[in-house]
């Protein structure tokens, strides 16, 4: 891990960007590279090429997006753990929800921050958490704190992602290896969960509160 507090010859911080719009993404690249301790040695577009990118330059700070192709960035630092533990995973995202951040957190994210807060700003959580720090955004901080835990189970999850795009309950039963009864079991109590009037609603509540 490279010294980030003092000494002039310590080389770089190696950074990897993973956001799927290029013009976002290659403008925080510029911005990061601005400050002399930081280099940007790699760039995805997609979650699921996260790992494979983090462990061949070497990364020692991953900046992920949540919303990619292939992957959430959500699912790529629990990816990024197994595959290189040592690297630290800051979460950036325009979507500031409670749930994504209790979500990001039990994934092992060192930092979470929304994309509006200022460039100088992520080059010091980047700096931070190779201190060791965790990073959270103060207001989402505390709106996750009263929002309270995601009640929806692992499962319900699944199958309420899998209707989300008006899949039958056949489909989403063949999808999962679930049976057909199984699967109204967990819409239901989605449904119930979420204190909507039908799947339809309840996929909006729980992409609203990041539950899902």
């Amino acid at each position: 891990m490279p010294d980030v507090t003092d000494g002039t010859d310590a080389r770089p911080v190696r950074v990897l960007l993973a956001e799927d719009q290029g013009m976002v993404r290659e403008a925080l690249a510029a911005l990061l590279s601005l400050e002399g301790d930081l280099e940007v040695v790699a760039q995805v577009a997609r979650g699921d090429e996260v790992a494979a990118a983090v462990t061949e330059h070497r990364v020692d700070v991953a900046v992920l997006d949540i919303e990619m192709p292939g992957m959430t960035g959500i699912d790529a630092c629990a990816e990024v753990r197994k595959a290189r533990p040592g690297t630290k995973v800051v979460i950036a995202t325009t979507f500031g929800r409670p749930g994504y951040l209790r979500r990001a957190m039990e994934s092992g994210a060192d930092a979470f921050l929304v994309k509006d807060a200022p460039a100088a700003e992520l080059a010091e959580a980047i700096r931070r958490v190779l201190r060791g720090e965790k990073v959270i955004d103060p207001t989402l901080a505390a709106a996750a704190l009263s929002e309270g835990a995601n009640p929806l189970t692992g499962r319900e999850r699944d199958v309420l992602a899998a209707a989300a795009d008006g899949a039958v309950n056949a489909d989403i039963a063949a999808r999962l290896h679930l049976s057909e009864g199984t699967v109204r079991n967990y819409l239901s109590m989605a449904i119930q969960k979420t204190a909507a009037r039908n799947r339809a609603e309840a996929v909006r509540v729980a992409r609203e509160k990041g539950w899902l």
